[in-house]
């Protein structure tokens, strides 16, 4: 499980690479948490790129859970894009897209949420 931060124009953005799963739940929360921390009211949104995430399982939907409503909490923004079809599955099955905005592509991400 990695995380690396870029400032995008108009967004952070933060790629993941890895699985997260009961695993790697706990280090990919501690690792996202800083980045939380900068995402509130009047903030650039945060974006998870998820194009090298190839697996999610239930602790890790958890987590993203957890992320999104701190960001929420604090007024910020938070989206996923990039998914890879299998992942992207694992959000439509468990209607998790219905829980963090998700996005085919960055563009749609940085359209909807600024």
């Amino acid at each position: 499980m990695e995380l690396e931060a870029s400032i995008h124009p108009g967004a952070n953005l933060v790629m993941v690479r890895g699985r997260i799963d009961h695993g790697s739940a706990m280090s990919f929360s501690e690792l996202l948490h800083p980045h939380l921390e900068k995402c509130h009211k009047g903030t650039l949104p945060l974006v998870l790129d998820f194009s090298d995430v190839d697996y999610v399982s239930s602790a890790g939907l958890r987590a993203l859970m957890i992320a999104t409503r701190f960001a929420r909490n604090q007024g910020g923004r938070l989206g996923i894009a990039h998914f890879q079809p299998m992942v992207r599955e694992v959000f439509s099955i468990s209607r998790f897209d219905l829980v963090i905005p998700c996005f085919d592509t960055l563009e749609a991400a940085l359209e909807e949420l600024t």
